[in-house]
C-alpha cells in the first residue's frame, strides 16, 4: 500500500490515502484477518490515532514522538519500537517490565530500596513515574503498571527533553516509554480469562469492549484483573486488583480518547534487593526467599487521562490533553547488606508516601507548502504539577541473617532510630512545577524524500524540597532552560531511510536519598540538586522489507552524574555512553514471527572529582546485551503456536573502581498456545515457562545512579491461562 505524502494537504492526496487504506482493509479481510485494533493514519501525525501494525502484528509501524505525534518509523528522525497488545497477551505479560524483556535496548532493574520497576535504556534509568500515558507525564502508578491495561508499550530511544519536556522524576536521559490504554476493536471483544501460576497464584480477568454509533465512531472498553497467591519465589505473596475504563471517538474531523484506571498492588514478604559489601556474594537458589517475615510493599493508585484533537481545516489541527493521579504507598522493608560469603545485616525501614500529580498539554499543527517545499509546523505548551508527601523511620537495632540459610527474626525491631516526619501523617517533602512551550517544523524536500526537523523547547522548572519534620522549605531551584533538537530523514528508497539527530537532555536535579549503602543517614537527605543537562548525537539506518523491518543505530549520550560520596549526595562529573544497537522485527516467513537484536554500550565516567575513577565503566551498565523472540505457527495443527525467547545480559560492574563485577546471565523462556472453537465460542489456551532452566543470577546492579544494589532474577515460573470469547 503506497503511503500518502506526509505533508500533502490537498484533497486529492487525502482521498488517495483513504482509498489505499480501504484497499488494504479489504485485502486483510479477504485473507481472514478479522481483528483490527487500530486505525492506520497517513498524511498527518495524529496525537490520538495510532500507527498500524507491522507484519506479524507484534509491533507497530511506529509510535509517539512527543509533540510530533505518532510517526511511522521510516519517517521519524529518532529510533524506537512499539509493542502491541498481541504480544502482551500472547506472552501472558504481567507488567510493563515483562513486555520490555523483548527489547534488546532495554533492561529492567529496581528502584533504590523499593520495588519500583526501573527501565534502563541506553545505560540510563527511566523510573516508572517518568513514563507517559497517552503522551502525558507523571500520572502512572510509580511501582508497577499492570500489562492488562495496555494497548501498546512504545519505547522511544534517546534524549527526549525536546519532544516530551523534562521528565518530572529526574530520569529519562537515554529514552522514555509511552503507554497507550486499550481501545475497543471494530468487531468488539467479550473475553474472560482464568489462570494459574505455579506454587499457588490464581488469576482472573475480564476484557469487555464494543463500538457504537452509525459509523462505529464511539468505543468503550472495560478491563478487570485480580491476582492472588504465592509467586514462584518461596513465601512471596502478591495480591493485585486492577480496573480500567477506556473510551474513544473518531469522526472525520474530531478524535478523542479517555482512560481511567485503578490499581491496588500488594506484595507480602517480597524478596529484597541486596547491597554488597565488597565482592558480590554467590547467587542463592533461584526460588529462595531471604525476606524477613512481615515485610511488605503496598500501593493504591487512581489515575486518568483525556486527549482530543480537532481538525479546524484540512491543514490545521488543535489538540489538548490532561491527566492526574492520586497515589498512596506504604512499605515495611528489610534490605540486607551482604559480605562476599552471604552473611548479612539489615535495618528495618518503614515508609509512607502520598502523591498528587496533574499534567496537561495543548498544541496546534499546521501543514502547508511553499512552492515545492512541504512544512509541518507545531507549537505546544505543557505543565506538570506534583506534590509528594513522604515520611520514613528506621530501626536502631540491626537484624543478622544469611543469604543461603535465612534466619527469620522472632520479631522485627521497632523503628526507634533515624526518622523523618510522622508515618501516619506525612508532610509535603517536594513540590515540582514544570512549564514549557515548544515549537518545531518539519520541512520536506525533493518530493518528500528528505525530511528535516528542527525545534526548540523553553522550559521553566520550579523544584522545592521541604523538611520532613517541620515542612519548612530547605532548598529551591527556580530557573529556565532551552533544549533544542534537530533531525533528518533521507528516504533512499520507499523501504530504506537514513536518519540522524542531535538533541539536548534536561532532567530536574536528583533528590538525595535518605540513607547511603551502609544505611547511614545522608547529611543532605531530601535535598534536590540543580537540574542536570546533557546532549546526544545519533545516526542510523532503517529498513522496511514489507515482512521484515530493522533499525541500526549509533549513538553518543552524556549527562551530569549524581553519586553518593560518604554521607553526601552530590554532582560529580558526567556519564558518557556511546554505542550501537540493532533491532529486527516482523514475519519474514508466513507463520514465523521474530523480534530481536543486540546492543553494545561503552559507558564511562568523565570529568570526575580529582580524576578519581576517570574513564571507569558505569555501575550496572552491561557492555553487551541481546534478545531474540520467535513464534512459529505449527502447520500440522492449525491454531497451535510455539514461542521461545532468549535474553542475554553481559557482566556488570558493582563498584566505580571496576574491580568487582557480577557475571553475565542468560535466560530461556518458552511457551505455546492453542486456539480453537468449542461450541462456536473461540477459546485460547496459553502455557508459558519463564526461566525454563531455573537459572539463578543477579539480574541487575543498581538502577539509581551511583548505587550498586543487586536484584536477583525470577526463578522458573510456570503460567497457564484459558481465555474464552463469547
Amino acid at each position: 500500500m503506497e503511503k500518502a505524502k506526509l505533508f500533502t494537504v490537498t484533497m486529492t492526496a487525502v482521498a488517495a490515502a483513504a482509498t489505499a487504506a480501504a484497499a488494504q482493509e479489504s485485502s486483510d479481510q479477504a485473507a481472514g484477518e478479522t481483528e483490527i485494533d487500530t486505525i492506520v493514519v497517513y498524511g498527518k501525525a495524529s496525537q490520538v490515532e495510532l500507527t498500524g501494525e507491522y507484519a506479524g502484528g507484534q509491533v507497530a509501524r511506529g509510535g509517539r514522538a512527543g509533540l510530533l505525534g505518532n510517526l511511522d518509523f521510516l519517517d521519524a528522525p529518532f529510533s524506537g519500537t512499539a509493542y502491541t497488545q498481541d504480544i502482551i497477551r500472547s506472552q501472558q505479560s504481567e507488567s510493563v517490565g515483562d513486555v520490555l524483556q523483548n527489547d534488546p535496548v532495554v533492561r529492567v532493574a529496581r528502584g533504590f530500596g523499593n520495588f519500583q520497576e526501573v527501565y534502563i535504556i541506553r545505560g540510563f534509568p527511566v523510573f516508572s513515574d517518568d513514563i507517559t500515558y497517552n503522551g502525558v507525564f507523571g500520572i502512572l502508578p510509580r511501582q508497577f503498571v499492570a500489562a492488562e491495561l495496555l494497548e501498546r508499550v512504545e519505547v522511544f530511544r534517546g534524549a527526549n527533553a525536546f519532544v516530551n519536556g523534562a521528565a518530572p522524576g529526574g530520569s529519562g536521559i537515554g529514552g522514555t516509554i509511552n503507554l497507550v490504554g486499550k481501545r475497543a476493536p471494530a468487531e468488539g471483544v467479550r473475553r474472560l480469562t482464568l489462570g494459574y501460576e505455579n506454587t499457588g497464584q490464581f488469576y482472573g480477568a475480564a476484557d469487555l469492549g464494543a463500538r457504537f454509533g452509525a459509523d462505529q465512531e464511539w468505543g468503550a472498553r472495560f478491563n478487570a484483573v485480580y491476582r492472588d497467591g504465592e509467586t514462584s519465589v518461596d513465601d512471596q505473596d502478591r495480591e493485585l486488583s486492577v480496573f480500567s475504563l477506556g473510551t474513544d471517538y473518531a469522526s472525520d474531523y474530531f478524535r478523542f480518547s479517555a482512560d481511567l484506571g485503578f490499581q491496588d498492588n500488594r506484595l507480602d514478604n517480597p524478596r529484597p534487593q541486596v547491597r554488597p559489601s565488597g565482592a558480590a556474594p554467590n547467587v542463592p537458589d533461584a526460588d529462595l526467599n531471604y525476606a524477613q517475615p512481615g515485610t511488605f510493599s503496598s500501593e493504591e493508585q487512581l489515575f486518568g487521562v483525556v486527549r482530543a484533537e480537532f481538525d479546524v481545516t484540512d491543514a490545521v489541527t488543535f489538540w489538548a490533553a490532561g491527566g492526574g493521579r492520586r497515589g498512596e504507598e506504604e512499605n515495611l522493608l528489610v534490605n540486607p547488606i551482604s559480605d562476599p560469603n552471604g552473611v548479612t545485616t539489615a535495618t528495618r525501614f518503614d515508609n509512607n508516601r502520598k502523591d498528587r500529580a496533574l499534567s496537561a498539554d495543548i498544541g496546534a499543527r499546521a501543514t502547508f507548502r511553499t512552492g515545492s517545499v512541504g512544512h509541518s509546523a507545531v507549537i505546544s505548551a505543557s505543565i506538570i504539577d506534583l506534590d509528594f508527601k513522604n515520611a520514613f523511620a528506621l530501626s536502631s537495632a540491626s537484624i543478622a541473617s544469611d543469604l543461603f540459610n535465612p534466619t527469620p527474626a522472632a520479631t522485627l525491631p521497632p523503628t526507634d532510630g533515624f526518622a523523618g516526619g510522622v508515618l501516619s501523617d506525612p508532610l509535603s517533602t517536594q513540590k515540582l512545577t514544570n512549564k514549557s512551550i515548544a515549537v518545531a517544523n518539519t520541512v520536506s524536500l525533493f518530493d518528500d524524500t528528505l525530511l528535516l526537523t528542527g525545534g526548540l523547547r523553553y522550559q521553566s522548572i520550579l523544584d522545592r524540597s521541604f523538611d520532613f519534620n517541620t515542612g519548612i522549605e530547605n532548598s529551591r531551584y527556580d530557573d529556565t532552560a532551552l533544549t533544542p533538537a534537530v533531525g533528518a530523514v533521507f528516504k533512499v528508497t520507499p523501504g530504506l531511510s537514513l536518519y540522524a539527530n542531535y538533541a539536548e537532555s534536561l532532567q530536574r536535579g536528583q533528590v538525595a536519598p535518605q540513607v547511603n549503602g551502609d544505611d547511614e543517614p545522608l547529611d543532605n537527605a531530601g535535598e534536590a540538586l540543580e537540574p542536570f543537562r546533557g546532549d546526544q548525537t545519533e545516526f542510523g539506518i532503517k529498513f522496511d522489507g514489507g515482512d521484515l523491518g530493522a533499525t541500526l543505530s549509533f549513538f553518543s549520550l552524556s549527562r551530569q552524574n549524581g553519586v553518593i560520596v560518604g554521607t553526601l549526595f552530590e554532582a560529580s562529573g558526567e556519564q558518557r555512553n556511546r554505542g550501537m544497537e540493532l533491532s529486527v522485527f516482523g514475519e519474514p516467513v508466513e507463520g514465523f514471527r521474530v523480534i530481536g537484536g543486540a546492543t553494545y554500550i561503552d559507558a564511562e565516567l568523565k570529568e570526575t572529582q580529582g580524576g578519581v575513577n576517570e574513564g571507569a565503566s558505569v555501575i550496572g551498565v552491561p557492555e553487551f546485551q541481546a534478545n531474540v523472540n520467535a513464534e512459529w505457527d505449527a502447520p500440522f495443527l492449525p491454531g497451535l503456536t510455539f514461542d521461545g525467547r532468549v535474553v542475554f545480559t553481559g557482566e556488570q560492574f558493582i563498584n566505580e573502581a571496576n574491580t568487582l563485577e557480577i557475571d553475565s546471565w542468560a535466560r530461556l523462556d518458552i511457551g505455546l498456545r492453542y486456539a480453537a472453537e468449542i461450541a462456536s465460542y473461540p477459546v485460547t489456551m496459553r502455557a508459558r515457562l519463564d526461566n525454563a532452566t531455573n537459572n539463578a543470577y543477579w539480574a541487575s546492579s543498581g538502577g539509581f545512579p551511583g548505587a550498586n544494589y543487586l536484584v536477583q532474577g525470577a526463578p522458573r515460573t510456570f503460567m497457564v491461562t484459558l481465555s474464552a470469547d463469547f
